[in-house]
């Protein structure tokens, strides 16, 4: 075997850890919620048998032949999710108007904030289902549930800034022993009733929701649950590539689940009764239960990281992307560039997670909202796949209907069926999503009105006094997104100050996609007519950006006589004052306002002393 080679399945057995641990735990609760929920069916023969049909068809036209098979596909530098799949839409698309967005940009930060709401869920109920089992092997230690819950929260959550790769090596290997053992009590269990394979076909599923109607429609809320997790599966793809993650569900993660299924069907054939917990029934009588139990609450420990992971990626996918005021990101390899952490977000998922399991201390109250985050994301993201579709990849529309209509197909119904269960929990990643909407939607409106407002106010009064012979001492450095043209803050410089420094430099820094940038490519100066130095300096993903230190260096190239002491950072700060006179939303105008303030100060992000810093401040009403 080639080192590639023992790269490749190294990195697969990693994925199993982190990107299938979701999916992988579903077989504790889904059946059983099938089928003893608030709206479950009877446990008899042609409900087993529907049932399963509609499980493994659900696992094969959503996982592995939408997500799998086509969005995979749609990435955008290695990196998948919804974020992802927006930034390939061209912008006009988007937002046409700075003061709105449109309904494909609406559609997916909608789908982002579901997602957002998820990533709140999974980790609590995930665990409390786990760490319920106590009370199955020992009933007087059920008080220590929700300690024992919170304990191993606050540790999964404290270990996430070791990165994800290094947590996939060490959850790999667990969750492959998961997946083995479930496929293991499957095959044990399938002997008792082969019969059972008859759900394999599609007929079985359709006639049950034929028969039942309004019951099965109800059903498919619980069917659902096998399917959770889909989504992070494609937002955690930066992490460890599309491959590998292809390769763990299709050798294992797949057959694995569907024997665990088809075991329980099978014994819920010969034992109606065991509908109540059919996983661990499939677990022999006596001492067994115990190591099952603990391997049990492994996996869904690990399952949460599925979704922890896929937070931090859309993080930081929102941000490039504007929609995402500007966090702390750190990146934890130096091979997967998408391996990263997020300590603001991952200290927000650890308190709201905990705060859910104190408040509502079983899992089976939870179980309600489950479905619908993941629902709600799919049909979204099937919305802006077409749009990617159509204009990215120039599919003809009959074409692009033709698919994306066949996902809706499905996506509606299973959304549909979670929406009935609102009032019985459904309603919190609702309440959650809502908030990152608004967040991520004055955010970005905010920002491309703010744009405006500086160029509509800066270009006259620029272009006047651009030709001043008038100098001040010194090196001015002005912070620039774009290489070319003039950034705003520089704008605002020459109109209200009506004159250049001696050197001017214009500093770009850009964050190439890989590692570490070699020394030699650091830096890249031109001498513009306008007599402006314009500078681009690269990054690695993995280095933090010192731009003092480079200016040392600029400065040396030119032939600048200047100390570092003699530079000063030009940075623009805008105090945004929300009133009903603008362009924007009041309530949107007031959260920007507070994000726009609260937001991480560039002088930290590129290690700028702050005693040089020159900040022009101006106060807008957008």
């Amino acid at each position: 075997m080639t080192s590639k080679d023992t790269r490749i399945v190294a990195t697969t057995i990693a994925a199993v850890g982190i990107v299938f641990g979701d999916l992988g735990t579903s077989p504790l609760y889904a059946l059983q919620e099938c089928f003893t929920g608030p709206h479950g069916i009877t446990p008899n023969r042609e409900n087993i048998i529907g049932t399963l049909s509609l499980i493994f068809w659900s696992l094969i036209l959503v996982v592995t032949v939408k997500y799998l098979v086509f969005l995979m596909r749609a990435d955008n530098r290695g990196e998948g999710g919804i974020m992802a799949l927006l930034s390939l839409i061209p912008e006009n698309v988007l937002q046409r108007k700075p003061e709105s967005l449109g309904f494909i940009a609406i559609c997916g930060i909608a789908g982002a904030a579901l997602l957002f709401g998820d990533g709140v869920l999974t980790p609590a109920i995930s665990v409390l289902s786990a760490v319920e089992g106590i009370g199955v092997a020992a009933p007087s230690l059920k008080h220590f549930i929700v300690p024992v819950t919170l304990l191993i929260l606050v540790a999964l959550f404290a270990i996430q800034s070791r990165g994800t790769g290094r947590l996939g090596a060490l959850f790999g290997p667990v969750m492959v022993l998961w997946f083995l053992t479930a496929a293991g009590l499957g095959i044990v269990n399938i002997r008792n009733d082969v019969s059972v394979f008859q759900s394999l076909s599609p007929l079985p599923g359709l006639s049950l929701l034929l028969r039942h109607r309004m019951q099965g429609l109800h059903l498919l809320g619980g069917v659902v649950l096998v399917i959770t997790g889909c989504e992070a599966l494609y937002a955690d793809m930066g992490h460890f590539g599309r491959r590998p993650i292809r390769l763990a569900w299709v050798l294992l993660c797949l057959p694995s689940l569907m024997l665990c299924y088809l075991g329980q069907g099978a014994l819920l054939l010969q034992h109606p009764e065991a509908a109540s917990g059919p996983f661990y029934a499939l677990c022999p009588k006596g001492l067994w239960i115990y190591p099952l139990i603990a391997l049990a609450t492994a996996a869904t420990v690990i399952a949460s990281q599925a979704l922890i992971s896929g937070v931090f990626s859309l993080t930081q996918q929102a941000m490039r992307l504007g929609y995402f005021p500007r966090v702390t990101i750190v990146h934890t390899s130096h091979e997967t560039e998408g391996q990263i952490y997020v300590p603001l977000m991952n200290t927000g998922l650890a308190i709201s997670c905990c705060l859910l399991v104190l408040i509502f201390r079983e899992s089976s109250k939870l179980t309600a909202a489950y479905g619908l985050a993941v629902s709600g994301t799919m049909l979204l993201t099937s919305l802006v796949f077409y749009a990617m579709l159509r204009t990215s990849w120039q599919w003809p529309k009959w074409k692009a209907l033709l698919l994306v209509g066949a996902f809706i197909a499905i996506d509606a119904p299973f959304v549909v069926a979670n929406t009935l269960k609102l009032f019985d929990g459904g309603y919190i990643p609702l309440v959650i999503g809502v908030g990152f909407v608004v967040v991520m939607a004055s955010w970005r409106i905010g920002r491309s009105l703010l744009a405006e407002s500086i160029r509509v106010r800066a270009d006259e009064p620029f272009l006047r006094a651009l030709a001043t012979e008038r100098r001040i001492s010194g090196v001015g450095v002005v912070l620039a997104s774009q290489p070319g043209g003039y950034p705003p803050v520089f704008r605002m410089l020459v109109a209200r100050l009506h004159a250049l420094y001696e050197d001017t430099v214009l500093l770009t820094v850009h964050t190439e996609h890989v590692p570490v940038v070699d020394g030699a490519n650091r830096v890249e100066i031109a001498t513009s007519q306008d007599e402006l130095h314009r500078v681009i300096v690269r990054y690695g993903y993995t280095e933090s950006p010192n731009v003092p230190a480079v200016i040392d260096r600029v400065l040396l190239q030119l032939n600048i006589n200047a100390t570092a002491k003699d530079v000063i950072y030009v940075l623009g700060r805008e105090t945004v004052v929300a009133t009903a006179k603008g362009k924007m939303n009041l309530t949107l105008e007031r959260v920007f306002a507070v994000l726009a303030r609260n937001s991480r100060n560039a002088t930290d992000y590129f290690s700028i002393p702050i005693e040089q810093v020159l900040e022009l401040g101006s106060q807008v009403d957008l």
